[in-house]
């Protein structure tokens, strides 16, 4: 988990991809990632449509790529968590969001990955995969 983390800190945007409920894949950059109580955490707006898209249908897709000319694809289930707590610490680690979102607006909501398939893949290496 930490490696993917890591990977998505220093790849700050990346694209996460829901299901609408017409079965459309919809893809949109992200670019929040936070780990809390052993999880991997997003956060996006009630009022946008990607929150209703991983209410509805909880798994999702995430590919980010580097610099070297790797990238990672991960699949897992977005779990709201509702808890004030996650909403804190996954705001705590965007500051800049601050001027759009606060951890009890009623608008903010955050999402636990979880039961995580995540390649890190190149051209030159061999994929390597982790669960968690």
């Amino acid at each position: 988990m930490d490696e993917v983390l890591a990977y998505l800190k220093k790849n700050p945007t990346y694209f996460l991809a829901t299901v609408d409920d017409d079965g459309n894949p919809q893809v949109r950059p992200f670019g929040t990632i936070a780990k809390f109580e052993d999880k991997l955490y997003v956060q996006t707006g009630k009022v946008k449509p990607v929150s209703d898209q991983m209410l509805a249908h909880p798994r999702i897709a995430i590919s980010a790529v580097d610099a070297e000319g790797g990238w990672l694809r991960l699949t897992a289930d977005a779990v709201l968590d509702d808890r004030l707590e996650a909403r804190q610490a996954v705001l705590g680690e965007y500051p800049e969001l601050q001027s759009m979102y606060a951890a009890d607006d009623g608008n903010c909501e955050v999402f636990a990955l979880e039961n995580v398939t995540a390649t890190f893949c190149s051209f030159t290496a061999e994929p390597k995969t982790v669960t968690f």
